[in-house]
């Protein structure tokens, strides 16, 4: 097992900086599934066909469907982007990532120890030292990395996501701007009807 394990530093990288950097490296025909506050901040830096950006309280079901996205989709590359509130309410996810078989998933986990979609309670991960890539590692991810200074990631975040598959990507991070939270979407069933159109056209725009 690889342990492309790398946290340098104490503090936390800036989230919007840190999906800009993975939104810049998403290929053409990549899948990239958001939720809770992701799904509010990724269409900012993001506005591409196979972005779907989950129902943002729908905790904990964004790595599952993002498993049978990366099933049914074997030809495509999935990312998916999880809060550690919506992990913890479904550690499970994890086992059963790794046991479906795909090599075709990244998962991708924003860390900053709250519940933001909820009002910024903290999780009850905060006030103790728990260890995501311990949970990946030992759910049998081949490839785990854990990043909290934003230089870091920048500079191997490319090796990481193109490492074999599944992989589990920590990243410990700051607070969503609040205004954020304001932003309009469309319909959750208008996104999934153009996110399931997209699929079947194979539309790489």
């Amino acid at each position: 097992m690889n342990d492309l394990d790398h946290a340098d530093g104490q503090g936390k990288m800036p989230v919007e900086s840190a999906l800009r950097h993975l939104a810049q490296l998403r290929g053409e025909d990549q899948i990239v599934v958001t939720n809770q506050s992701s799904a509010r901040l990724w269409p900012r830096l993001s506005r591409h066909r196979l972005d779907f950006n989950y129902n943002p309280s729908t905790m904990g079901g964004a790595i599952p469907f993002a498993v049978g996205l990366a099933i049914g989709q074997p030809d495509r590359e999935v990312v998916v982007l999880s809060g550690d509130g919506s992990l913890l309410m479904s550690l499970g996810c994890l086992v059963t990532a790794v046991a479906s078989g795909v090599t075709n998933l990244s998962v991708v986990l924003l860390d900053n120890s709250v519940y933001e979609v909820t009002g910024g309670q903290k999780t009850p991960a905060s006030e103790s030292d728990v260890d995501f890539a311990g949970f990946a590692r030992g759910a049998g991810f081949p490839n785990v990395a854990h990043f909290c200074d934003l230089g870091e990631l920048e500079h191997r975040a490319s090796e990481v996501l193109a490492a074999r598959g599944p992989r589990f990507l920590w990243l410990e991070v700051g607070s969503t701007p609040r205004d954020v939270f304001q932003d309009k979407h469309a319909p959750i069933t208008e996104r999934l009807i153009a996110f399931q159109a997209a699929i079947r056209r194979g539309d790489r725009t």
